[in-house]
């Protein structure tokens, strides 16, 4: 038998039939799920530091278990020393079995390390059924070791869905146990 991780198997024995109930599909098929998670990191002092750049994928590929890659700058602007095709950032998509276990360590134990956490915000949808999540500090991560960071960076974390709607992906995201603020439904 294969590995099927915790959220994976809480999603299709309780999530799934809740959503089914609730917006009154008629195949499994049509229920929203989670594709892929996107994890940015925009560094802009990496215009004078080359090294910051190989500092967060060495820290982004810790938290995430999957090897980050550098993004390029598309244009030069030179008000902020900046070239094209500069790497001016990272960037990591998880799938599958990963993007379900990086999912589980962000709920659990990431977002109430946290200070004064008290939920996250649900107006941050973009009308299409995906949601992004906007961290001011890397070293909510267990992973990263403090003594070893020399800036801290803030990331955005995108949950893609195959959600038409707003209500469907919030339905979605909640049910997996992503604690929102305010409640909607």
């Amino acid at each position: 038998m294969s590995y099927q991780s915790r959220l994976k198997s809480h999603y299709l024995k309780n999530v799934l039939p809740v959503l089914m109930e609730k917006f009154q599909y008629k195949s499994v098929m049509q229920a929203p799920k989670l594709v892929k998670i996107n994890i940015n990191q925009g560094i802009g002092a990496a215009t004078q530091d080359k090294k910051l750049v190989d500092n967060a994928i060495n820290e982004l590929t810790t938290i995430t278990g999957q090897k980050a890659v550098h993004t390029m700058s598309k244009k030069a602007i030179s008000n902020f020393k900046l070239r094209e095709k500069m790497p001016i950032g990272v960037k990591v998509t998880l799938r599958k079995d990963r993007m379900y276990e990086f999912l589980d360590r962000l709920i659990t134990v990431a977002l109430p390390r946290v200070r004064d956490f008290r939920g996250i915000s649900d107006t941050s949808f973009d009308g299409r059924g995906n949601y992004t999540l906007g961290i001011t500090e890397q070293i909510i991560f267990p992973e990263i070791d403090l003594d070893k960071i020399n800036k801290i960076a803030g990331m955005d974390i995108t949950f893609v869905t195959t959600a038409k709607t707003d209500a469907e992906a919030f339905a979605l995201l909640k049910e997996m146990g992503m604690p929102f603020k305010n409640q909607k439904n």
